[in-house]
């Protein structure tokens, strides 16, 4: 089963500055968005609803929550999650700012559970004007370990990509890593240069998740299929096949205007053009001309 986005539309990153919660959040029904329970393991999940998947390592030790989706869904949530176990959140994991990952902060913060997320996720959210329960109260700029449930877990912070607040979180005995939105299965690199992100470095984090993961790890995208290292291979060869036309128009001198109407990703547009190339086109273009 292919998920689609959540995300009303590329375009809508400005949002994301002056108030990530909102991100998204118009002209949706929320009544009737169901969040479905995926089983990986005997104590790991992902949460599917719209948005980016939320994971749940649940144990005696209480549960793990990565990424929390819109705030509407907030409630139906945290239903879901009972209805999965009754044990206390012990933590909650921000994979990057955006608010299909970040909504629900302000109603799980508010129950006195622990938001963690790298440092500059904190940042953009208080500058956005996120009240004080919806901030992470433990940031971190290098690698965290966590243990609990059985689990060795290590968050890890990647280079600018997405955003420049990402971040993967690897269950090294389950085998799984959580990807957050660098690695998706449908749809080109979204690279906020807005917040921080660039492709180089959406380039060097994907480098990064293939020497992480093994012929057996299963990776949670942040919207998509739960994939293989040879998955995340592919997305990376086509993002580095994008970049490569881009440049060679470039080099051949064309603006612009003249090379998102050459159409360059074509050919890979069924399988990836979920969201209209034209808008990685302008990012990529900016990046390749400083």
């Amino acid at each position: 089963m292919t998920t689609k986005y959540g995300w009303t539309g590329w375009l809508a990153l400005a949002v994301v500055v002056a108030a990530p919660a909102a991100f998204g959040q118009q002209n949706r029904d929320w009544n009737a968005i169901q969040i479905t329970p995926h089983r990986l393991t005997d104590n790991l999940y992902y949460l599917e609803g719209t948005g980016g998947h939320i994971g749940l390592l649940v144990g005696d030790d209480g549960i793990i929550m990565i990424d929390d989706q819109f705030a509407p869904l907030s409630e139906k949530i945290h239903a879901a999650i009972r209805g999965i176990s009754d044990l206390p959140i012990r933590f909650l994991i921000n994979t990057h700012i955006h608010g299909d990952h970040t909504g629900g902060n302000a109603f799980f913060g508010g129950m006195g559970i622990p938001i963690v997320s790298r440092e500059n996720v904190y940042v953009r959210l208080m500058q956005g004007g996120s009240p004080k329960e919806a901030l992470p109260v433990l940031t971190f700029s290098d690698s965290v370990n966590l243990h609990l449930n059985g689990e060795d877990i290590v968050v890890v912070p990647t280079p600018p990509a997405h955003t420049d607040g990402d971040s993967y979180i690897h269950f090294r005995n389950a085998d799984v890593i959580h990807a957050g939105d660098v690695f998706r299965t449908i749809a080109y690199p979204r690279v906020d240069d807005v917040n921080g992100g660039t492709f180089a470095g959406s380039l060097a984090a994907l480098q990064l998740l293939i020497d992480m993961a093994g012929p057996n790890t299963r990776i949670i995208p942040g919207h998509g299929v739960v994939s293989s290292r040879d998955d995340v291979i592919k997305f990376r060869n086509m993002a580095i096949e994008v970049r490569d036309r881009v440049q060679s128009l470039i080099d051949e001198g064309r603006s612009l205007e003249e090379i998102v109407a050459a159409k360059p990703t074509a050919d890979l547009d069924e399988e990836w053009g979920f969201d209209p190339p034209d808008l990685l086109l302008p990012v990529l273009y900016a990046e390749l001309t400083q």
